[in-house]
Formats: C-alpha cells, structure tokens, sequence
C-alpha cells in the first residue's frame, strides 16, 4: 500500500484492478505467483508444488437500504474515494462476521444517523465500476424506525430526494440501476 498514495489515476487503479490487485507473491510461501488457467479463468497460482495457492479474485459483498418517504429517496454524498461528491444509496461492505441484513441495518446508522428496520428484499447487483475491486450489492427495502438524520462516517450529506429529481452524479451504476429499478417496479407510470 506504500505507493497508493502516489497513485491518483483513475485509470492506473483500475488497471492495477485488473492485474490481481498487484498480488505478486504466495501468502503462504512467498513463492512469486505465475498467471495459469484454471477453471476457464486465468488465475495467480503458487508454482511450489509442496504449496500449491491459488488466488481467486472474488467480488465483495456490499449491502445497503433503500429507505423512502413521501416519495422522496435517502441518499448519501461521498466524503471518501472513489467519487467524493457522488450521491449513491447509503450502502457499505461486509463485515467478516455478518450477516448482509446486519450490513445494511449497519451501515444505515453509519452513514445517516437512522435506526431501521428491512421490510423485504429489494434486489442483487454486480457492480465493476469501483477501482478498489468488484462488488456484489444486496439491497433491501426499509422503513425508519428511529435515530435523527445527520450525515456520519463515509457520507458527508444525507438528503431525501423526490424520485423525479435525485441528482445527476449517481455515483456507481448499481445504483443508477436500482433507482430505475425501484421507480420501475413501485411508481405508478407517469
């Protein structure tokens, strides 16, 4: 991680994303890792026999809530990389010990003060537009149930938009696409 910090190129993470992350060694023999196809996929692999890693390259789980009222949806603006100032649907990733239903309950209370409670499932998307890796995000639908909306951790507003006007800089396409997908499935045409 020594060299992130000289890294601000989108387009330089995306392609160190792309290449295993820059992984070049065996975490468990400090074998260097060669590129092999296994699976159908090409894959870093320990060349130790006595070893034999493989690194698999995996989506992380994200989970967040759709929370709306009046018509109008909860969004959050980013304080952090990637996209500072970007709105996206307060979400955030797994903990190794959670449950996704614990994430987005989790993640609500960090990034806008609220208590709430899932009403039901919303829908999964793939997300690839993140430089820091893949995701895979579970959304659910929610309800407040208490807390005061204030932005905290990773959001530094949260605002409740009309579902015609949220703002134009969404800022990953899983969310673009669970708007339209929200608005598509739960508003009547207009």
């Amino acid at each position: 991680m020594k060299n992130m910090s000289r890294i601000s190129d989108e387009g330089a993470l995306f392609a160190r994303k792309d290449q295993y992350m820059g992984f070049r060694f065996c975490p468990r023999c400090a074998t260097e890792l060669v590129q092999r196809e296994l699976d159908g996929c090409m894959r870093l692999a320990c060349p130790n026999e006595a070893c034999d890693y493989i690194y698999y390259q995996n989506p992380v789980p994200a989970a967040g809530a759709i929370l709306v009222e009046n018509d109008k949806i909860l969004l959050v603006k980013r304080a952090h990389p990637p996209r500072i100032g970007d709105w996206t649907i307060p979400a955030g990733f797994m903990e190794w010990d959670e449950h996704p239903e614990q994430t987005a309950i989790r993640e609500i209370k960090e990034e806008t003060g609220l208590d709430i409670t899932l009403t039901g499932f919303f829908e999964v998307y793939s997300g690839r537009d993140d430089w820091r890796n893949n995701a895979i995000l579970i959304l659910y639908l929610a309800e407040v149930v208490g807390g005061t909306l204030a932005p905290g951790d990773d959001a530094s507003e949260a605002v409740y938009f009309p579902l015609d006007a949220t703002p134009p800089n969404i800022a990953f396409q899983a969310h673009v696409q669970a708007l339209a997908d929200y608005n598509r499935r739960f508003r009547p045409r207009r």
